[in-house]
């Protein structure tokens, strides 16, 4: 019998050269809803764009990109 699971979702976000793993805070919430939930703990993300999802180790990951210091 095939079963299916849903796999969790992770996000992530690099500050100073560093990846920051942040957990999923209400599988509910939309993937846009999530970057405004972090956005007030972390302000570089007030104008990040959401990228992904990707699937890695069992998990589906998005990430955060922040569009400051950016040209063009």
């Amino acid at each position: 019998m095939l079963q299916a699971t849903l796999l969790p979702r992770r996000f992530e976000m690099t500050e100073n050269r560093q990846v920051i793993q942040l957990p999923d805070p209400n599988p509910n919430l939309s993937k846009d809803e999530v970057l405004n939930f972090y956005a007030a703990t972390y302000p570089a993300l007030i104008t990040a764009l959401v990228a992904g999802p990707e699937f890695r180790d069992d998990a589906v990951v998005y990430s955060f990109t922040s569009t400051m210091g950016t040209k063009g």
